[in-house]
């Protein structure tokens, strides 16, 4: 059966009117067909596993939480994967030296200061 516009197949392709091409078309479109679902089968059955489950659900916290914060350094010009090598290096250098509990109160004093300017720098822009 030949549709108005001259394809065969169901998804447009061209399909040959002669009967013994069409028929070696139509078996090799089903064997990519057969080959798809095996594919979606075993993917389906790989990523139903609890530990892929939980590898996704970090993957995308971990892009959220990378997104949100280039967010927010956007407008200085920087991102997180220029900053991350001097954090990394910070960390270490407060993890060898033990300082962790110093490290933490200075980061919430910074914060904190960081705040109140922010919001005193938003109480003088009129709007």
């Amino acid at each position: 059966m030949q549709n108005q516009n001259g394809t065969t197949g169901l998804a447009g392709h061209q399909h040959s009117l002669d009967p013994a091409v069409r028929k070696a078309e139509l078996l090799r479109e089903g064997e990519f067909f057969r080959a798809g679902v095996a594919h979606a089968k075993a993917s389906i059955q790989y990523g139903i596993k609890p530990e892929v489950m939980l590898h996704s659900a970090m993957d995308h916290a971990t892009w959220a939480l990378r997104a949100r914060a280039d967010a927010m350094l956007k407008p200085t010009g920087t991102n997180v994967s220029v900053l991350l090598p001097y954090a990394l290096g910070v960390i270490n250098f407060v993890r060898q030296r033990r300082m962790g509990k110093q490290a933490a109160g200075a980061a919430l004093v910074l914060g904190a200061l960081g705040w109140y300017v922010n919001r005193k720098r938003a109480r003088q822009i009129p709007e």
